[in-house]
């Protein structure tokens, strides 16, 4: 089980070759958002010493790492799931408290963080490369895959555990080292899996976590070009600028940023269950994922009757700390987040919108009572910006036409559903929707070996998750091996195109 150290955290240390280090840097406050007098911890806002220290480390450690046979780097990788799952109440007790999202909630993600971690342990034992025919005799021609090198991992705040694991296993099933610096308001749920990794058996220097502010460590690490790619997930405007330094420096970058992910809902036999489905996809996490639904576009026929379900629904949801029985909807990250996102429905009923839920009493602190905006237009603000809250929008169009030309009318391109028994408006649903997942008679809610990514300005580079993941932590390399004599040194072999010199030169 997770130590009393590791649970209340050592103040002011960074996670370098596999222990607690101390850091000059401002000691900086974690605070339960349910609980503004609850102080989870203090973590450093680390100085640019710390963050040279930890890519030395990790830049130290990539010999060894990359040379360990991948099975045998994916036995460490399930020794640490096995690690996550004894300690998972500790841990989700701990995501709870620093994060704010309801406990079961919390569980369910420490239990999706293992599902993407079994995977990419058996991706071990998949580190496939390819044979190509050569043209000359006696020439043997392979590509295999290897590490890109030291990898920086930043990750947000919404989803504390996921999103590391979801970048720490990958990069080191395939031999890389990490930096990670996770989200100044979640980094001890990093942290405590940092150690549970190290007690895995992880090799010093191969998993290194820094704390502090995107605009100093987030920086710096984007900069240094001893770091090979950079793995980003957050919003879309810090995603151009780490898109913008790492160019700079030809790096590699994996970026899975924000979205404006809609629904649109033309026919069902049970009004309900899409409701539910929808409802769902929109509330986890109190409404703060990138791939929330957060537009509803619906046939104008059906438009009132959804409308009804859905206002009952969110109007029932209950609302509290994260650890409270029943409790569905948490409280909003920090002041920041509150502050916009009520300042957004603010606007959108001056726009014009008719909310329809209640504006009812809820608990005071950082809470929001689940908003439905009806009679959203295109135009409208809430229609276009990512509210990142509690928040859902719905839009009456006539037909599909119209609806796939909403949906498109964005910057984002994450996810999309639709509801409808109609298979030929399903796939040309599909197929014109410009997103880089679909869903079909069901929420945005993605699996754990599916690969994950958007298009437009949610995303750049290769998809996370799955297959996928080779494609941005490892890089090709193609073998040229002489194995025999073959041909004479200038002899002549035959080829479609004429003749071929047997030193690969075409004399064409």
């Amino acid at each position: 089980m997770l130590d009393q150290q590791t649970l209340e955290y050592p103040h002011g240390v960074n996670f370098i070759n596999n222990a607690w280090v101390p850091s000059s840097g401002e000691g900086v406050e974690t605070l339960n958002p349910a609980d503004k007098d609850d102080i989870v911890g203090i973590v450093p806002d680390s100085t640019p010493e710390d963050v040279d220290a930890a890519i030395t480390a990790a830049e130290r450690a990539l010999p060894g790492w990359a040379g360990t046979p991948g099975p045998v780097r994916g036995d460490i990788l399930r020794r640490w799931s096995d690690l996550i799952g004894e300690n998972l109440e500790d841990l989700a007790r701990l995501m709870t408290r620093e994060m704010g999202k309801p406990l079961a909630e919390s569980r369910g993600e420490l239990g999706r963080a293992r599902m993407e971690l079994e995977y990419a342990a058996g991706e071990g034992t998949r580190i496939h490369g390819t044979t190509i025919p050569s043209r000359t005799p006696g020439q043997l021609v392979y590509t295999e895959r290897e590490p890109i090198g030291v990898v920086a991992a930043i990750t947000p705040w919404n989803f504390p555990a996921v999103a590391p694991v979801r970048k720490i296993a990958p990069a080191l099933i395939f031999g890389n080292t990490v930096v990670l610096k996770p989200a100044l308001e979640t980094p001890l749920t990093a942290l405590a899996l940092a150690a549970l990794l190290r007690d895995a058996g992880l090799p010093e220097g191969v998993l290194n976590v820094v704390t502090g502010r995107g605009s100093k460590v987030g920086t710096q690490l984007t900069e240094d070009r001893r770091i090979a790619g950079v793995s980003f997930t957050g919003s879309t405007g810090v995603g151009r600028t780490v898109n913008e330094a790492v160019a700079r420096r030809m790096g590699a970058v994996q970026l899975e940023l924000g979205g404006k992910n809609a629904a649109y809902v033309h026919s069902a036999e049970d009004l309900r269950t899409v409701a539910a489905e929808i409802t769902s996809a929109a509330i986890q996490a109190t409404g703060q994922r990138c791939t929330s639904i957060s537009r509803v576009l619906v046939r104008e026929e059906i438009a009132d009757d959804l409308v009804a379900i859905l206002t009952e629904t969110w109007s029932g949801l209950q609302v509290g700390p994260g650890d409270a029985e029943g409790t569905v909807v948490g409280p909003l990250v920090n002041h920041a987040q509150l502050t916009k996102v009520s300042g957004y429905v603010r606007q959108g009923i001056e726009e014009g919108a008719l909310r329809t839920t209640p504006d009812r009493q809820i608990p005071d602190g950082l809470y929001y009572a689940p908003t439905i905006l009806d009679h959203v237009t295109r135009d409208m603000t809430v229609a276009r910006e990512e509210i990142f809250g509690p928040v859902l929008t719905i839009t009456r169009v006539k037909d599909v036409d119209e609806a796939i030309d909403i949906v498109n009318d964005t910057d984002y391109g994450l996810a999309a559903a639709v509801f409808s028994e109609d298979l030929d408006l399903v796939m040309r649903f599909s197929r014109e929707t410009r997103a880089g997942m679909i869903h079909v008679n069901h929420g945005t809610v993605s699996q754990p070996h599916v690969p994950f990514g958007g298009v437009k300005e949610s995303g750049v580079g290769a998809f996370s998750i799955g297959l996928t993941n080779a494609d941005f932590f490892t890089q090709t390399k193609v073998v040229y091996l002489k194995h025999s004599s073959g041909s004479q040194p200038g002899q002549a072999v035959s080829g479609r195109r004429g003749l071929i010199l047997d030193n690969g030169t075409d004399p064409a």
